[in-house]
């Protein structure tokens, strides 16, 4: 086992705290990683306050992992020594069901292991990104193109993929009309990349206060959501609308943004349940649909569309020990548009 520096919720909604915790050894296809960055990612806070369920503590958050790998067991074919890598929202999965053999191993029949707040194979509770080193199957671990640096590259592990996912799932391309609810951690991604695969891009936000970032990030329309009139003018217009936001929606309101046979895709997860006149998806043939972050190839795939396109996440670098001002700030929507550790500051 190795003892390394951590940051760590020690219980639900407490302030995370510097402390130490244990890694394992690096067996026969284990990867050691010294994180060199790690994104603040809304489900993080979301774990930490448990508002997704009972959670594990104490707590190491943090999924948007980028590091450069230090060393490597015997059987490991995929890295060396030196190699730039990434480790997105989970560490391994049962590998055996129909999902992990068609490379879905985020949806694994039996439950992917979560980077932090889960249970590995040990029996040992999994911790994350916010510490110095993380030790990692070669399986989950992803390279990071040269052409990214791996401060604005963190996040992609966990934004960009949540997004690039349904945008590729559900066709965005040229000729087709995308809208992205929310332009915060996850939507300013989600512009980005709709934009890179050829869509015309429209983002659906609570007020006009980020048009000029929207724009700039590739958007060639900008609406507020506050305004009724959004509704009335855009209705019927989207081939394909992501929503990024936490918050309960009125869901039938952006149906009606739909074409016939347009789809909402979900990858926001509201704390509370929604409520939904289904006529609102029958009646023009629509679809709901839900997204959660990609497989490993796929997110090898998303990276390497990344760095081609030179598309790396907006960040804030902070110190460690500016992660619970930075939880309140992100709360508060006070963010453009992704907070990123330093993990040398630990």
């Amino acid at each position: 086992m190795t003892t390394v520096a951590a940051y760590a919720a020690p219980a639900p909604k407490a302030p995370l705290e510097r402390t130490t915790i244990e890694r394992r050894q690096v067996g026969e296809y284990d990867v050691l990683i010294d994180i060199k960055f790690a994104g603040i990612c809304h489900s993080d806070i979301h774990q930490a306050q448990e508002g997704w369920g009972e959670a594990i503590f104490p707590m190491v958050p943090g999924h948007e992992i980028a590091g450069v790998v230090s060393e490597v067991g015997a059987g490991v074919t995929k890295f060396a020594v030196g190699d730039r890598v990434g480790v997105g929202c989970m560490v391994d999965s049962c590998r055996e069901c129909e999902n992990c053999k068609a490379g879905r191993e985020q949806y694994c029949v039996k439950g992917n292991i979560p980077t932090y707040n889960g249970i590995g194979k040990d029996g040992e509770p999994t911790y994350g990104g916010y510490s110095e080193k993380v030790v990692v199957d070669e399986k989950f671990v992803v390279r990071i193109p040269d052409g990214l640096s791996l401060d604005v590259a963190a996040p992609l592990l966990c934004a960009g993929i949540t997004l690039y996912s349904p945008l590729k799932r559900f066709g965005a391309g040229p000729g087709k009309k995308v809208a992205i609810v929310g332009l915060g951690g996850l939507g300013h991604m989600g512009v980005k990349i709709a934009h890179a695969l050829g869509a015309e891009v429209t983002v659906l936000s609570q007020s006009l206060r980020k048009r000029e970032d929207g724009l700039k990030l590739g958007a060639d329309h900008y609406y507020a959501t506050s305004d009724p009139k959004t509704f009335e003018e855009l209705a019927g217009t989207f081939d394909l609308i992501v929503s990024t936001v936490s918050a309960p929606l009125d869901f039938g309101a952006y149906l009606s943004l739909l074409k016939t046979e347009g789809t909402l895709a979900n990858v926001g997860a509201p704390e509370e349940p929604i409520s939904l006149n289904l006529f609102s998806v029958i009646g023009g043939g629509k679809s709901l649909a839900g997204s959660m972050i990609g497989g490993i190839a796929e997110t090898q795939e998303m990276l390497d569309f990344c760095a081609e396109h030179g598309l790396g996440a907006e960040i804030e670098l902070i110190r460690a020990d500016q992660v619970n001002e930075a939880y309140e700030r992100v709360v508060a929507s006070d963010v453009r548009y992704r907070f990123v550790i330093d993990t040398a500051t630990i």
